[in-house]
């Protein structure tokens, strides 16, 4: 099953390492990084908000477990977001692309 992760960091370099250590051990097929993400959320009991860059990360699911620990290792948050969502669809040749990227 072919997966996007969504991950947030607080500075576009962050955002840049994670990208670069999931690609350079072969869990990703893909990350796109959307800067200046408006976040509001619930923190210590409080609304707060953070401007935040948003990885998109093309995957499959049998490489979670190893991208959740990629993502932490490099991570800055206490409690970073990760959340998987499946790929229900899409072209064949880029799903097969994501199969032929990763390991």
């Amino acid at each position: 099953m072919h997966i996007v992760v969504l991950v947030t960091a607080s500075k576009n370099a962050e955002a840049r390492s994670i990208a670069q250590g999931l690609l350079e051990k072969k869990l990703v097929a893909c990350v796109n990084i959307i800067e200046k993400a408006h976040s509001f959320f619930w923190w210590e009991k409080k609304i707060d908000q953070a401007t935040e860059s948003l990885l998109i990360i093309k995957s499959k699911k049998k490489n979670l477990p190893k991208i959740i620990e990629t993502v932490k290792s490099l991570h800055s948050y206490t409690v970073p977001e990760i959340i998987a969502l499946p790929i229900v669809g899409g072209n064949k040749e880029y799903l097969e692309w994501i199969d032929e990227s990763v390991r």
